[in-house]
């Protein structure tokens, strides 16, 4: 071996996290030693070619296969790796394949992503991050075996570091960020802005959009007067009171979920949830005007049966109903109805608008999300985030709560938001909303200091966002509105 190979492999080797020898322990009778790629390769192709959402289609298939824990965590990290880093490994894929990624046919380039993520990520010896991804192919789409084996070898040949040097030679800055952390341009502009506009320091751009490709743990919430989180496995979340963290891949294992007395759900939109039942609101129903899948609807439905009161949760899909009605299967005083939240007619006393958004804050969870979104995405979404807010303070009781949400820290989609609807109330005459203090509510269930989760200040309030690199949750945005009385 030449001295110039054997410090590329040392170099690679020297990647934290242990070494894999061939990619999972022994698979089930009869399933193939290559299972956990074959399962990774088939979810990046159909995320690829149907439009299909990784954290929907990998934990059924993890499920329908019952492979072990080993296996359904290398399966779970080949695939979020190579989604994560997509952009990265694409740059490389053109280089090495000497062609642009348009030209190649998706199921060598889902084998050729997998192949570059093991190769330049994990700890996986290369002969077997090349034999079995090849192997993959050659079962699924033989023809290409011998393109897919020629372009990972050539990857093989340089280490991750000298990969990025080559791919980013003589780009922009902003260029340069995209590729390394596998963000499209605008996203990483887009992220800028958001710092700046929610006060904080530009210069923690780098570490956001590290964070968004920092795997995050499935997260879990018990619910309220159903469930206390120290009868889950895992660990206690530090900010969510309600809430612990898994260590598998397949959450529906753990009986708690199964039975609907805890759901899968991100520390940050426990928060959300939590907050609105914490502010204090008169007795009445609640709502939830945009509630499906159901995680914060099953949160208030808890919080709301402990008080003898109600929740009605509206959403347009049918499908996001039927899962709402999955997750509050529990609760009893919760009914769900196919309805679009903008014509939900209350009065309700207490008001969740978790709106439609471009998902920007939950990147590291659904990383597919960043190539599909692009920036007229967010001007079509604007406009139905004023329309279902303006219903909800519509729909709010006096003296009521309406907590307004995204999973997303675009400027656009949150204060701005806040900011026209209470600027158009109040040119029609309805000075009627008062900005509440977010940052000290959720300092109250959390025990952080409140200027951890500060945003702008409207009036005597202030607005609340949450960061993945600070308080490693989904990026929530959260505004608490009292109607007056």
């Amino acid at each position: 071996m030449a001295e110039s190979e054997r410090r590329r492999g040392q170099r690679r080797r020297g990647a934290a996290g242990p070494r894999r020898s061939g990619g999972g322990a022994s698979p089930r009778p009869g399933a193939g030693v290559n299972l956990p790629r074959r399962i990774a390769w088939e979810v990046l192709l159909d995320v690829a070619t149907k439009d299909s959402y990784a954290n929907l289609l990998l934990p059924a298939k993890l499920t329908r296969t019952r492979m072990n824990a080993q296996d359904a965590a290398f399966a779970t990290e080949l695939t979020y790796g190579a989604l994560r880093r997509q952009k990265f490994y694409d740059a490389v894929i053109e280089s090495a394949a000497r062609r642009r990624i348009d030209a190649i046919d998706a199921e060598p380039l889902a084998a050729m992503r997998l192949g570059a993520h093991q190769l330049l990520a994990m700890r996986v010896p290369d002969h077997a991050a090349l034999s079995e991804t090849v192997a993959v192919v050659k079962r699924n789409a033989a023809k290409t075996a011998g393109f897919v084996n020629a372009v990972l070898r050539r990857i093989s040949e340089a280490d991750s570091r000298e990969w990025l040097e080559r791919v980013t030679a003589g780009t922009s800055e902003t260029t340069r960020l995209a590729i390394e952390h596998s963000h499209p341009e605008w996203i990483v502009r887009a992220l800028t802005q958001a710092l700046k506009g929610h006060e904080r320091d530009a210069g923690e751009l780098e570490a956001l959009l590290a964070a968004d490709n920092a795997p995050a743990k499935v997260g879990v919430s018990a619910l309220p007067g159903l469930l206390d989180r120290s009868e889950l496995p895992g660990e206690a979340t530090p900010l969510s009171p309600i809430g612990a963290t898994l260590d598998t891949a397949v959450p529906r294992e753990v009986r708690a979920v199964a039975d609907g007395r805890a759901r899968v759900q991100d520390e940050g939109s426990a928060l959300v949830a939590l907050a609105l039942a914490e502010v204090d609101a008169p007795a009445g129903t609640w709502a939830d005007l945009c509630a499906g899948p159901g995680g914060k609807a099953a949160v208030l439905g808890a919080a709301a049966a402990q008080r003898g009161e109600a929740l009605a949760a509206f959403d347009s899909s049918e499908h996001r109903v039927e899962l709402v009605r999955d997750s509050t299967q529990a609760l009893h005083n919760v009914t769900a109805e196919v309805r679009d939240g903008r014509e939900a007619s209350g009065p309700y006393v207490r008001v969740l608008v978790d709106v439609p958004c471009s998902g920007l804050g939950a990147l590291r969870r659904r990383p597919e999300a960043r190539y599909r979104r692009q920036p007229e995405d967010i001007t079509a979404l604007t406009g139905l985030q004023r329309e279902l807010l303006g219903a909800a303070l519509d729909a709010c009781a006096p003296g009521g709560v309406v907590a307004y949400s995204t999973c997303s820290p675009h400027y656009a989609e949150t204060v701005l938001i806040v900011d026209e609807v209470l600027r158009t109330r109040a040119q029609n005459g309805h000075e009627d909303v008062e900005v509440l203090d977010a940052p000290s509510v959720l300092a109250a269930i959390t025990g952080a200091a409140a200027d951890d989760f500060a945003s702008v200040s409207r009036g005597e309030g202030r607005c609340a966002q949450l960061w993945p690199h600070l308080h490693n949750s989904d990026g929530m945005f959260l505004t608490l509105l009292r109607k007056a009385e």
